[in-house]
């Protein structure tokens, strides 16, 4: 098995802001002068690569300084979109293997999910429902897919459709698999997203699938989001790239979910 990884290599940036971001979240907040003296450069350098961090969510910038983003904060869709891809897309590529040309598949939101979508395209006589817009445009040349697109609230940074009519078209289906992501996992097990809406949305694309498929890198235990529904004892197939580290492997020692490693076996 491959050992659980402790580092998060952030998306797109270079040794001294991958070291700025390190020494801002050691140290809670730094000022941009502080910050310039311990890398013996300008504080106008310093603060271009605190605004271009800033921009990509991994900072925030307070008044003459720097701090990290609350922990339930979600991340623009263009940082998250990069954070770790090797392992969602092997996470995808391993949901893939799992579901059969001509199946019915619930999709969620979220930057795994919508890799499963693009793993997808080579399967043939998929009926999707889906309250991602991105997961449309991914599987929209699909060879005979047909897409049922839920109803409801547009997000536009993200292209999701979220509200009470789409955790009502999620209800009107019964579908062979449903694929979803989570903003964190609880150490009790608790899935965690970012809004309410995203939560009725996933439970009720659970409730209704015969097989319900998380897909989570490691990087989603211990994440902190504050909107709570559903357990992980309730998914049937976690699909992730590790081992989760302590104290979280407790998890995985019931009946549910069964866990597939992405390239591994089940």
């Amino acid at each position: 098995m491959k050992p659980f990884q402790t580092n998060i290599v952030e998306p797109r940036t270079g040794s001294r802001e991958q070291r700025i971001i390190e020494l801002v979240r050691d140290r809670g907040v730094a000022a941009i002068q502080d910050l310039a003296s311990e890398f013996d450069v300008t504080p106008q350098t310093i603060r271009r690569g605190v605004n271009r961090l800033s921009a990509l969510g991994l900072l925030r910038r307070v008044h003459g300084g720097v701090t990290v983003p609350p922990a339930n904060a979600n991340l623009p869709w263009a940082t998250r979109e990069v954070q770790h891809i090797d392992a969602k897309q092997r996470i995808a590529a391993e949901v893939a293997r799992m579901i059969p040309d001509g199946a019915s598949v619930a999709i969620g939101l979220g930057t795994t999910p919508h890799q499963v979508a693009l793993a997808l395209r080579a399967h043939r006589g998929l009926r999707v429902v889906t309250n991602s817009l991105r997961v449309v445009l991914a599987l929209a040349g699909a060879n005979e897919v047909e897409i049922t697109v839920a109803g409801g609230t547009l997000r536009p940074a993200d292209l999701d459709v979220v509200g009470e009519p789409a955790a009502r078209t999620f209800g009107a289906f019964k579908t062979d698999f449903a694929v979803f992501g989570v903003g964190g996992i609880d150490a009790d097990g608790s899935l965690l997203d970012f809004h309410v809406e995203e939560v009725v949305a996933r439970e009720t694309m659970r409730r209704h699938s015969r097989v319900s498929l998380l897909v989570a890198d490691t990087s989603k235990f211990g994440r902190a989001a504050m909107a709570r529904g559903g357990s992980l004892a309730d998914v049937d197939v976690l699909v992730t790239d590790a081992p989760p580290a302590p104290p979280y492997e407790h998890l995985l020692q019931g009946a549910k979910p069964r866990v597939r490693l992405a390239g591994g076996a089940a």
